[in-house]
Order: C-alpha cells, then structure tokens, then sequence
C-alpha cells in the first residue's frame, strides 16, 4: 500500500494548528483590553493591523487541516492550497491599501516589514508549495510547514505589537496622581 507524504507531518501540524487556535483566541482577548481601554481609533485601524493577525492565525488553522485531511492524492490539497496562497496575496494588497488608508497611526518600516511584506511572502511560498506537490511532495511540504510557521510568528509578533503599543500609549495618557 502507498503511504501518504502527509503522515510524517500529522504532529507538526497538530502542534502548529493547535497553537493558531489558542493564539486566535488570546488575539479576541487583545481586542477586549482595546475596547476596555476606550482607546481612540478607528475601524480602519482595525481593519489595517488586527483584522489581519486573526486571519494569519486562522489561515495556519486551515493549512493545518487541509494537510491534515485523509486525501487520497495530491491534486485536491494542491489545489486548496493554491486558493488560499492566492487568497492571502490578494487580501495581503487589500491590507496595505488598508494601511495607506487608515489615517490614526503613521506605520513605521518594522509594521510594514511584519504586517505586510512577511505575510505576503508566506502566502506566495503557499502558492509555490501548491504548484509543486505533485511533482516534488517532500520540498512542497517543507515549503508549507515554514509558510505556516512563519505565519505564525507573524501573528504572534503582531499581537505582542499591538499590546505593547497599547500599553505604551495607556501609559502615556494616564493622568497623574
């Protein structure tokens, strides 16, 4: 019996997809501490640099899962995958747009590099991992564990971002005593 490429990354993606989930749970908690704050800003803002943490987290959840899934050939993997690298590089153009858009903060070289150039780097490393599974499954499979990865770390540099941006402008703005 053919074994499938797929198998030798079942805890990769258990240990990765797991954490994409807690870690989209504990970024709904960032948003909560936003709203308590009562910290001027806009949906845009939002839009421009929170929105997309979630949907960073969410796409390794659902990378994770399309390569976990009991497929029985790689034409039905390659193609999911292909929507979602092409999916995340048209949503990484609209999240610039976005960022030009949005007029509360003026971003800096490190939140272009991480909240837009990264990104759209790991959804095209999706797509190229996509366009070669099934002809070379084994460097495709290590193309999409370091895209989601990556993701990841993404994510998880753009929430401890918007804490300490918050707890720095908190700070900044609490009256004294």
């Amino acid at each position: 019996m053919h074994s499938s490429p797929f198998v030798a990354w079942e805890n990769y993606y258990v240990i990765v997809g797991s954490s994409a989930g807690a870690l989209t749970g504990l970024q709904f908690v960032v948003m909560t501490l936003i709203a308590e704050q009562r910290l001027q800003g806009s949906g845009r803002q939002i839009s421009a640099f929170g929105t997309p943490t979630v949907v960073h987290f969410c796409v390794v959840l659902l990378v994770a899962s399309i390569l976990s899934a009991p497929w029985h050939g790689l034409s039905g993997p390659a193609l999911c995958l292909g929507g979602v690298g092409v999916g995340g590089i048209v949503y990484g153009f609209l999240t610039i747009v976005r960022a030009l858009r949005q007029t509360d903060y003026k971003p800096v070289f490190e939140d272009w590099v991480w909240h837009n150039v990264l990104p759209l780097a790991s959804y095209a490393a999706i797509l190229v991992g996509a366009g070669t599974l099934r002809r070379d499954p084994s460097s495709a499979l290590f193309i999409e564990g370091a895209a989601a990865l990556l993701l990841l770390f993404i994510g998880i540099h753009n929430a401890w971002d918007t804490v300490t941006y918050l707890v720095m402008r908190g700070s900044s703005t609490a009256p004294s005593e």
